[in-house]
C-alpha cells in the first residue's frame, strides 16, 4: 500500500498496528504519525528485529491495512 494513504488513515489505522504490535503503546503510535521509517524503528526495537524483517512486517500489514 502507498505510505501517503497510510499516513493519511493514521488515526484508524492505530488500531490495526496495536493489534498486530501489541507492545506499542498508544503514545508511542501517536508519535509515529504513519510515518514508516519511525513505525520500522520502533517495532525493531520492541521486538529486536532486524531492520530487514521489521520492514517486512511493516510491509505486509500496511497492505492489509
Amino acid at each position: 500500500m502507498n505510505w501517503d494513504i497510510v499516513k493519511g488513515k493514521w488515526k484508524q489505522a492505530m488500531g490495526s498496528a496495536k493489534s498486530k504490535w501489541g507492545e506499542l503503546t498508544d503514545d508511542e503510535l501517536q508519535q509515529i504519525d504513519g510515518e514508516r521509517e519511525r513505525l520500522v524503528g520502533k517495532v525493531q526495537e520492541k521486538y529486536g528485529l532486524a531492520k530487514d524483517d521489521a520492514e517486512k512486517q511493516v510491509d505486509e500489514w500496511a497492505d492489509k491495512v
